[in-house]
């Protein structure tokens, strides 16, 4: 049939427990990193929560206690799956206890079982940027291999409990963004004037094994879980064909799938002891630690996709693919945070892993931030927004048509949510609005958008819609 995607294509949308729940303390939840970071991950300067100022995702936007509406939303749109969190302080509160916290437990069973009743397929991420702030404190983060004992009772907990429930499974979201926002992404604190990366390979080691270990424990828990590694795959441009910036480029991307070859391979690629070397770096590893790694790969790759950018001789070669140069490109439009928009890109990179790896993938993330207006009569026309997600699977189809094996398709906050980011409400990427601003102001009620009904098209044609021809009038 014309241009559908292939059946029991996952069509459907993502958020994280930190960036949506809210009830930042009660019922027993323990602070974790995205707790004491009022500005958004970006600004990693707060440790701790001071008084008289303003955390917008200590109350988000109230998805704790409005999960069934929002999830009705949700189904209403005909979602297959829907992507979210948990909160490992909900579960341990400081991360290093034994016996876990009951009533965050039962949250998650409440959640997981209105998705199942509303025929979603839960995607679930195990560690999203919520690293127990306890750990970090007392154990210096991920730095620690202490931490992978920690992760790996949570994980045995989570998958006993959830395990007739959750079926896709995520051990680290963004584990590469750890280059740039090390506090958020690996629960560590890097002194003033130490050697960034030594912390940057030393925190990533112990989170691999963490990772090939929670691995072979779901699957001895249950066969049939899948589980994946998560990586922000942005993809980048030589800014010219100079060949130091095409050479730059390749470097700069290589340094993504660095997290991805030992992910999915079992091993670190060959280019990892030249780069440990470039940077003065010493990962200090334990016997048996090559044989875990290699025990213990991930069924299939998740990954964000924003946008693309430039890459321009001198700029540093990190495992951040999504950092700006500066330089835009002049054939794509830009957002109002700055984000170039390229469909393409997701086609590139989709192309690029999958020949790569020879893995499923499953596009986890992928969204416009911008600004919307609601109108007078309470309207949200986004166009915008259409067009992008448009473009975009459009591009992930075309992807599929080329051979790329595709899971699903969960577009990134697909109810307004709290920037990740900046910690702003103005940046909206929901089909869904939350009535609220930066300063916590609003009635969080919720409102359709006319992206609502345009998504809610695309999955019951099961994608055939994207490729309709727009009808002209004639008057």
């Amino acid at each position: 049939m014309g241009n559908q995607f292939k059946e029991n294509f996952l069509w459907g949308g993502a958020v994280a427990a930190n960036q949506v729940e809210g009830a930042y303390n009660v019922n027993g939840k323990g602070l974790s990193t995205s707790d004491v970071v009022p500005n958004g991950l970006m600004g990693e300067k707060h440790f701790k929560v001071e008084e008289n100022v303003y955390y917008p995702n200590h109350d988000a936007i109230n998805f704790y206690y409005n999960y069934k509406e929002d999830l009705a939303l949700m189904a209403e749109m005909g979602f297959k799956c829907f992507r979210t969190s948990i909160n490992w302080t909900r579960i341990f509160p400081n991360g290093n206890e034994l016996v876990p916290n009951e009533e965050g437990l039962k949250f998650y069973d409440d959640l997981f079982d209105e998705m199942l009743k509303l025929g979603m397929e839960p995607v679930v991420t195990i560690s999203h940027y919520e690293t127990p702030l306890y750990l970090v404190d007392h154990y210096g983060g991920w730095m620690n291999r202490k931490l992978i004992d920690f992760y790996l009772n949570y994980c045995e907990v989570i998958f006993n409990r959830y395990k007739d429930k959750v079926k896709y499974w995520m051990t680290f979201n963004e584990i590469n963004a750890i280059h740039f926002i090390p506090f958020a992404a690996g629960g560590i604190r890097i002194p003033e004037g130490e050697n960034k990366l030594q912390y940057v390979f030393q925190a990533t080691h112990h989170m691999f094994l963490a990772s090939s270990l929670a691995v072979q424990l779901g699957h001895k828990i249950n066969k049939d879980f899948q589980i994946g590694c998560m990586l922000t795959l942005s993809t980048m441009y030589p800014a010219t064909c100079k060949p130091e910036d095409v050479l730059g480029t390749y470097q700069m991307k290589r340094r993504s799938w660095y997290f991805s070859d030992v992910m999915m391979r079992g091993y670190y690629p060959s280019y990892a002891k030249d780069v440990w070397k470039q940077y003065d770096v010493v990962v200090e590893m334990e016997d048996g630690d090559e044989e875990i790694l290699r025990a213990g790969t991930c069924d299939y790759i998740g990954f964000s996709y924003y946008r693309s950018s430039l890459y321009e001789d001198g700029m540093a070669i990190m495992g951040n693919t999504a950092g700006n140069t500066g330089s835009s490109n002049p054939y794509l439009e830009t957002s109002p945070w700055g984000w170039q928009i390229d469909p393409k890109g997701l086609r590139l990179v989709c192309n690029e892993i999958y020949d790569r790896y020879q893995a499923p993938l499953f596009i986890v993330e992928n969204g416009l931030g911008t600004i919307d207006v609601v109108e007078e009569d309470g309207s949200i026309n986004d166009d915008y927004r259409i067009e992008y997600t448009k473009n975009h699977l459009k591009e992930v189809y075309m992807a599929m048509q080329e051979g790329c094996d595709i899971i699903g398709y969960t577009y990134w906050g697909c109810i307004d949510l709290v920037s990740a980011g900046t910690g702003e409400m103005k940046k909206r990427y929901g089909f869904v609005h939350v009535d609220k601003d930066n300063d916590g102001n609003g009635t969080l009620a919720r409102t359709k958008k006319k992206s609502f009904e345009w998504y809610k098209k695309v999955i019951a044609s099961n994608g055939e819609c994207l490729f309709e021809e727009p009808v002209i009038s004639h008057s």
